[in-house]
């Protein structure tokens, strides 16, 4: 009887967890700023993209979003030819068609735009009154009733060797002049003086995953060295699929992976790791005076992981 209680307790745990949460659960999220960050969404509606993207419009109405942050690979899995290739339509504008997401995003480049034409998906700014990217790179500072927050956003395909050597298949990578990018991340840096400093890239600089090494090598030798010496809070990335919360012996940032917004991968803890999941979803970030949480958001609407930083 013990061991049937026990079971039936544990059934209860499961169901329980699995409820999605609702629109009064999701009022206790929101903090004075408040933003959407999704990633590795395009696959033109397939697997979780479309309930997810309908889970981001109904929650918008209750979390009241600034804007929604982009980072990377809209569009699998080559890009997009021209500002009128059929994917914008198949990837994007069909897609996050609900109401509160007539909003602006803020977009970053991932591997998969590397892939086609990337002067298109900044130019599509041109063309959508919500796709907000003025450039490879760039910041964008946010400030209401006393409280700021700083995002910069990074180009990372071009700082990594393995993208820049292949023009074949990323014909732009290397292109790119990668010391003046990391010329501008140190002295955006050095001149921030916002409560919070968000950096968002595609590519993680540490996580668990089968990708190449080399990846997260060159990420770390070339941007986290800049981080580490200036005063960055979380640095948030795509790329491989899942959720990745970790934290570095000799370094004070929270380095976090959002999973993909449509098709997930597993993932394994690793050497710092807070907290991982397979599952698919977004990330809602909330800002205040004395608190910055990052939630990790499942296709269901449940929190399963806070980053929390406070002052």
């Amino acid at each position: 009887m013990k061991k049937i209680t026990t079971l039936l307790a544990l059934l209860l745990i499961c169901c329980m967890t699995a409820v999605a949460q609702t629109p009064a659960e999701w009022a206790k999220l929101p903090r004075t700023l408040n933003f959407y960050m999704v990633n590795d969404m395009g696959r033109n509606g397939y697997y979780d993209q479309k309930p997810i993207a309908e889970l981001l419009g109904v929650m918008a109405e209750t979390i009241d979003p600034e804007c929604v942050f982009a980072v990377g690979d809209v569009h699998h899995f080559w890009g997009v030819e021209s500002t009128s290739d059929p994917l914008w339509m198949t990837n994007y504008e069909l897609i996050y068609s609900h109401p509160d997401l007539m909003l602006p995003w803020y977009p970053l480049l991932g591997n998969h735009e590397y892939r086609g034409n990337t002067q298109a998906v900044i130019d599509y700014s041109g063309v959508s009154r919500r796709w907000m990217m003025p450039g490879r790179y760039y910041t964008k500072v946010f400030e209401d009733d006393g409280v700021s927050i700083r995002f910069v956003l990074i180009d990372t395909a071009p700082l990594i060797d393995r993208y820049r050597n292949n023009p074949e298949k990323y014909p732009d990578a290397g292109k790119r002049d990668m010391q003046a990018e990391l010329d501008w991340l140190d002295k955006t840096l050095a001149d921030a003086k916002e409560d919070w400093v968000i950096v968002m890239g595609h590519h993680p600089i540490y996580a668990e995953t089968d990708k190449d090494d080399v990846e997260r090598a060159d990420m770390q030798k070339r941007v986290d060295t800049i981080l580490r010496r200036h005063r960055v809070d979380i640095y948030a990335s795509g790329h491989l699929h899942n959720f990745q919360h970790i934290r570095k012996a000799g370094s004070d940032i929270d380095y976090v992976v959002n999973s993909a917004a449509a098709l997930s991968r597993s993932v394994n803890p690793t050497d710092g790791t807070q907290f991982c999941s397979p599952a698919t979803g977004f990330a809602v970030i909330a800002a205040d005076k004395k608190e910055l949480d990052l939630h990790f958001i499942d296709k269901d609407g449940n929190v399963i992981h806070t980053v929390k930083r406070t002052k």
